[in-house]
């Protein structure tokens, strides 16, 4: 019976994801289409940072503390990156746009204890990194602190929210623990 739950959970939980990917993939389109995004740049691919607020927080979840942008919504690590350098571009940032590195980066915030820092992406974008994870939001968390993307593996690698240290949190639980995977 447990087992027919979550199968049905992780199936719901697929096509939730493909209906989101399928409404993005349209929207981006039709921007296209209209003549929006000049740069060549598609509509997730340049995400702007907000006018106040710091650009990264930490924030208790459910599945433990976790970096957030200023908008609260939750940041995610891509496993495929490697050190200061993004595998996800093109088609890739429509679901996981990057987190923009403001102009003036802090050099510490309150509950962020990994280093902060930047990267230049392919397309000579600022990326924010924390402790050299290149950091993005989920456009499948329509709410701040959603963590939808927790876990999923989309675009050819696994994403998983961000740890203060910038260390991804895998195995997360429901009660707040996780375990921390050194990652690089």
């Amino acid at each position: 019976m447990t087992t027919h739950r979550n199968s049905e959970t992780n199936q719901s939980r697929r096509l939730k994801i493909a209906a989101m990917s399928l409404a993005v993939g349209a929207f981006t389109l039709t921007v296209a289409a209209c003549g929006g995004g000049g740069s060549g740049q598609s509509a997730g691919s340049m995400p702007q940072p907000s006018a106040s607020g710091q650009p990264v927080s930490a924030q208790t979840s459910g599945l433990g503390t976790i970096l957030v942008n200023s908008q609260g919504r939750t940041l995610y690590q891509f496993g495929n990156d490697t050190k200061n350098k993004s595998a996800c571009t093109g088609a890739c940032t429509t679901n996981w746009p990057y987190a923009p590195a403001p102009d003036k980066l802090p050099t510490s915030l309150p509950g962020v204890t990994g280093t902060l820092s930047t990267t230049t992406r392919d397309d000579g974008h600022r990326q924010l990194t924390v402790a050299g994870h290149p950091l993005y939001t989920f456009v499948g968390d329509s709410a701040p602190g959603q963590t939808n993307g927790q876990g999923i593996n989309l675009n050819g690698g696994v994403w998983t929210v961000v740890s203060p240290a910038g260390a991804p949190l895998t195995n997360a639980s429901p009660a707040g623990g996780a375990a921390q995977n050194p990652g690089y």
